[in-house]
């Protein structure tokens, strides 16, 4: 009973092991009413977080149709020919508060599909998702470097390109005015684990701020001051979901000077086919 709950305290997200049960056998005494009293809570728990990933990823899908809509009537309304000036800039207003919202949806079907442990696997070379996620990226003020070492992982492809692009876009738009740059780099740890690692320029953040970084919708000083910020805050909470269902793991490191460095650490391909 004490190696079961503590495997299950012991998971790296907050629902992941609810599958497990204890199972005990014997006479109805206190240890099996406790056993049993202990495997009827964690099926409720599982349940109960079962249905609240369902209700995120249906609400989700009801919400993009009338944001679809919505984005549709002001393109037509913005794009007349006798639509005035103040006509037009209210429309491009609004389009930006409609994929601001649409990206939010994205942002919150993409956690709900992350959170539970992959099912569907397949070998996945980290360079090539590295790669694949900086040539998405549109150029701007900020530089990218990238350094794709060989670094393979089973998993799924969609989710594992998720994960890097948003670091990577997170590194873009969190950084300075001018003279920034991201780099990103991958590689095989010793223990043959695969490894992404984000680091760039940037805000300031402090030690005790960090964890705040992987929690949905929370947002540091300067962002909370201005609505016009680009993101959903979802970005790191969604890189942190894909990698604990992957079996990995994140952490984030500020630098004293400013930005951050995110580290990604996955299992290697003999670590899960022993698993």
């Amino acid at each position: 009973m004490t190696e079961t709950a503590r495997r299950i305290a012991d998971a790296p997200a907050a629902d992941r092991g609810l599958h497990e049960r204890i199972g005990l056998s014997g006479p109805q005494d206190e240890l099996k009413r406790l056993a049993d009293t202990f495997d009827l809570m964690l099926e409720r728990l599982g349940r109960s977080f079962d249905g609240q990933r369902r209700f995120i990823a249906s609400a989700s899908h009801e919400l993009r149709t009338p944001l679809t809509l919505n984005r549709a009537l002001v393109e037509v309304a913005v794009h007349r020919r006798a639509a005035p000036p103040e006509v037009r800039q209210l429309g491009e207003t609004l389009l930006e508060i409609n994929a601001r919202h649409e990206r939010l949806i994205d942002g919150l079907l993409m956690l709900a599909r992350s959170e539970p442990e992959v099912t569907e696997r397949s070998y996945v070379d980290l360079a090539d998702v590295v790669e694949h996620a900086i040539s998405q990226i549109a150029p701007g003020a900020v530089a990218i470097q990238a350094e794709p070492g060989e670094a393979p992982t089973i998993g799924d492809p969609v989710l594992l390109e998720r994960l890097v692009q948003n670091l990577v876009e997170n590194g873009v738009r969190h950084n300075v005015p001018d003279g920034g740059w991201v780099r990103v780099t991958s590689g095989t740890l010793p223990d043959g684990s695969a490894q992404v690692v984000v680091s760039n320029t940037g805000p300031v953040v402090r030690p005790y701020e960090v964890p705040l970084l992987f929690e949905p919708f929370r947002r540091l000083r300067a962002e909370r001051l201005s609505a016009t910020v680009p993101g959903a805050g979802l970005g790191l909470s969604i890189v942190r979901s894909v990698a604990r269902a992957h079996g990995g793991d994140v952490r984030a490191e500020p630098w004293e000077e400013g930005g951050l460095d995110v580290t990604v650490v996955l299992p290697g391909p003999e670590r899960i086919s022993r698993t």
